[in-house]
């Protein structure tokens, strides 16, 4: 009586047996994979097909062009040129432009579309090892449609969140497979492509700490997550990256000089991602309001699916919490701050859609796609007028200077350098950083005395070493004006005279007879 159950262990154990198990599985992952790929690959093209309609979207994408061009031609960075941001982009857009010329930025909104490609993709992923196929489909369609729901200026560009995001999602897929290693240098590269990045460490260490063992995943993690930060920083100079991106932006970093202009453009931005969201949030609020309780929880996984770590959505909330932290910190509330909630948002979607009827599924997606069509047909048919006005001034700084002239901009289109095809004058691309009207403040916390601390002196030798053929006054009426500032406009007084010519307001000034 003991032969028959003997044999049969050894039916199930025998090799033989196993291996195509894992082949069909295998198999099965693949056919998968090749199915949806293409989909999310074609979705994520045609949201983003508007970014291709011009040659810029937003002064961050002009500062990033500069940049590269400076860095090119031996610059380097937070010495030569500064920004607040990481190093990771300006990098990116470096290596893009040596590949493929600088003279456009096609390349770059291409990796772009596989940036928001590989998001989708890995949400998909996501929701796959927690809940299953259709779960793993529904997150990564749902993600490309939201994903332009808010100014075009905002969701087109090829910026700093369209970057981080990749990072974010792969973050937590490592974090959810337990490779800690893999997952520190998601959150890496995430930090180093914007500070708020980071933000994702607190929900990969909440699944690490219900790892079994944890202590054995936390020293990978550190090393993942510390290596490429120190090596940035040594790359450029640890001092300087220090400065710009953590300890010199706490003029920036306040509510104080125009709360009622942020806290407005906070509530629109907050309005269009619920327009944009409007197929996710009830399934959202419907956990919320206890509507369906075990939502996430490992009891209702899918079967087979991988990768649960029994913590249920806690994690998942967790993300959102401190995405929405990130995107308040500073107190600016830029609409493109809102990205970082999409994929949270997308996966707690997910996780509520699959326990409902199939018909919600439908709706949610449907209504997804309409909004979609709505933002899509915004990006396509909006006007800009700003853009119009940058290539005017491009083209009148062209034709004024020879392609070696220096010439400084006062403003804060940093892409008239790029569309000019002319060096900038100062390491300081706009007059935010010397003014603190960067954040978008339009208050009486503007002026000299708000700017980066030690800008000015270092502009005023910059100017006196090699001074620029043309100074191009754009500030037309905004706070931070060359007249509201003493040390440019003794500067201009003393060895510029204003062009009769102006450029929308833009008033152009040549250095004096005299000089």
């Amino acid at each position: 009586m003991l032969v028959e159950p003997l044999s049969a262990l050894r039916y199930v154990s025998s090799p033989r047996r196993t291996a195509p198990r894992r082949t069909r599985r295998t198999d099965r992952a693949a056919g998968y994979w090749r199915r949806l790929l293409p989909a999310l690959a074609l979705l994520a093209l045609v949201t983003r097909l508007p970014s291709f309609l011009h040659p810029l979207w937003s002064p961050d994408e002009g500062y990033l062009a500069v940049q590269a061009r400076i860095l090119a031609d031996g610059g380097a960075l937070y010495d030569t040129v500064v920004d607040r941001k990481p190093p990771f982009l300006p990098w990116l857009y470096e290596a893009t432009f040596a590949l493929f010329g600088d003279e456009s930025a096609g390349a770059v909104k291409a990796l772009a579309v596989l940036a928001q490609l590989c998001t989708a993709a890995l949400l998909a992923a996501t929701a796959r090892d927690r809940w299953g196929d259709r779960a793993g489909r529904t997150a990564g369609v749902l993600y490309p449609l939201v994903s332009i729901g808010l100014n075009p200026e905002d969701t087109q560009a090829a910026t700093f969140e369209v970057f981080m995001l990749p990072f974010t999602a792969a973050a937590m897929w490592c974090a959810g497979r337990g490779r800690w290693g893999a997952a520190g240098l998601a959150v890496a590269g995430a930090l180093l492509t914007k500070q708020t990045g980071g933000a994702v460490l607190v929900p990969v260490l909440w699944l690490l700490w219900h790892a079994s063992p944890a202590r054995a995943g936390l020293s990978r993690l550190a090393a993942g997550l510390v290596l490429p930060v120190l090596a940035a920083a040594l790359v450029t100079t640890p001092s300087g990256f220090l400065f710009w991106t953590v300890t010199g932006s706490g003029a920036y970093a306040t509510f104080t000089g125009s709360e009622l202009h942020v806290l407005s453009r906070g509530m629109a931005n907050t309005a269009l991602l619920c327009l944009a969201c409007a197929g996710l949030l009830p399934p959202v609020l419907r956990v919320l309001r206890g509507g369906a309780k075990g939502t996430g929880t490992k009891a209702v996984d899918a079967p087979g699916a991988r990768g649960s770590s029994g913590t249920g959505s806690a994690d998942l909330w967790l993300w959102l919490a401190v995405s929405a932290a990130a995107v308040l910190l500073g107190f600016h509330f830029f609409g493109h701050y809102f990205l970082q909630l999409l994929p949270p948002l997308v996966l707690l979607a997910t996780a509520t859609l699959r326990l409902l009827p199939r018909d919600r599924l439908a709706s949610a997606l449907l209504t997804s796609a309409c909004t979609c069509a709505l933002f899509l047909s915004w990006g396509v048919l909006a006007p800009r007028p700003e853009l119009g006005h940058v290539q005017r001034l491009a083209d009148a700084v062209r034709a004024r200077t020879a392609p070696t002239d220096r010439v400084l901009v006062w403003g804060i289109h940093p892409e008239t350098y790029w569309l000019a095809d002319r060096t900038p004058a100062s390491r300081y691309l706009t007059a935010g950083l010397l003014t603190n009207y960067s954040g978008g403040r339009d208050g009486p916390e503007v002026g000299e005395k708000y700017g980066v601390a030690g800008t000015w002196p270092v502009l005023v030798s910059e100017l006196r070493a090699r001074p620029p053929v043309l100074i191009v006054d754009d500030s037309r009426g905004k706070p931070f004006a060359p007249e509201r500032l003493p040390t440019l406009r003794g500067l201009l007084a003393r060895h510029y005279e204003p062009l009769t010519q102006t450029v929308d307001g833009a008033v152009l000034y040549v250095r004096s007879s005299g000089d």
